[in-house]
């Protein structure tokens, strides 16, 4: 009893910092979208910031809900055939694990500098390629943000290989054999023992790997189109405005964004409750 008082303390002290920080910071951000902490005038509450995006935040969601998907969906994908083969073990299983944990120390602002370097028309694939610029499609900042979505899904996919691949290796072991003795081929084994125990732990990474990318500008603002804009990187140019009065508007965008991040969450909760390991 008193390891568990004493782990309880522990988890309190480091939860009292972060709930503090994330409060505290979200409460003002909230204050200064409804004008009640403005930098300049007499506060007074008013909902204006809303009413000036709403011509622009339909757009600006979309698109930043697109991107988001896009990248989730192709790192779920790459990052649970990664796992896999980190799980199975051999020289190119510690390969990959290798490979993983190198992408994931790279920053994305790096990352994206790499991508725009690779993917642009007059960049290093092109020129391997030996296709001329006019040919080349308009990959970086083209209609279709495929260099936004290729770098973030890029790096998130190690992310998620190696967050499902040590999840996995406690316990895929414990059901893949007896499974493989009893005649288990290994599509069934896929199917009934790999994705059911990695389940989970896919959709925890997947949804942070949605989040932080819905959250994330320096790729989008990099790579991407400058209309329309995601909300991430409408909320910085906002902030950066010369006008101070766009500050609220910034705000406002930011308190759009957790919003859509506390409806993922509680979705992926749902979800996470839903899986056969956690029944």
């Amino acid at each position: 009893m008193t390891g568990v008082r004493g782990a309880r303390l522990l988890l309190l002290v480091a939860t009292i910092p972060v709930l503090v920080v994330v409060v505290g910071g979200l409460g003002s951000v909230v204050l200064q979208s409804i004008g009640l902490m403005p930098l300049v005038g007499p506060a007074s509450l008013s909902l204006g910031a809303y009413a000036s995006i709403a011509q622009d935040a339909p757009t600006a969601i979309v698109t930043s809900l697109g991107v988001a998907s896009a990248s989730t969906v192709i790192a779920v994908v790459v990052g649970a055939a990664a796992a896999l083969v980190v799980v199975s073990g051999g020289l190119l299983g510690r390969l990959v694990g290798a490979l993983g944990a190198v992408t994931v120390s790279i920053p994305h602002l790096i990352g994206a500098a790499t991508v725009g370097l690779l993917l642009a028309d007059s960049g290093v694939l092109p020129r391997l390629l030996g296709i001329d610029a006019d040919a080349w499609p308009s990959l970086v900042g083209g209609p279709w943000w495929i260099a936004v979505v290729s770098e973030y899904a890029w790096k998130e996919s190690a992310f998620i290989a190696l967050v499902v691949a040590g999840t996995l290796l406690t316990r895929v072991a414990q059901f893949d054999e007896p499974a493989a003795m009893l005649g288990a081929s290994r599509v069934t084994r896929l199917r009934l023992v790999f994705l059911p125990l990695a389940m989970p732990s896919l959709i925890i990474s997947a949804t942070i790997v949605f989040i932080y990318t819905l959250g994330s500008y320096e790729v989008a603002w990099l790579l991407g189109r400058t209309y329309p804009e995601p909300l991430a990187v409408m909320a910085i140019r906002l902030f950066n405005d010369v006008s101070l009065s766009a500050r609220a508007e910034s705000a406002a965008i930011a308190v759009l964004t957790v919003a859509i991040s506390l409806v993922v969450v509680a979705f992926a909760s749902v979800a996470v409750r839903r899986t056969a390991v956690w029944r």
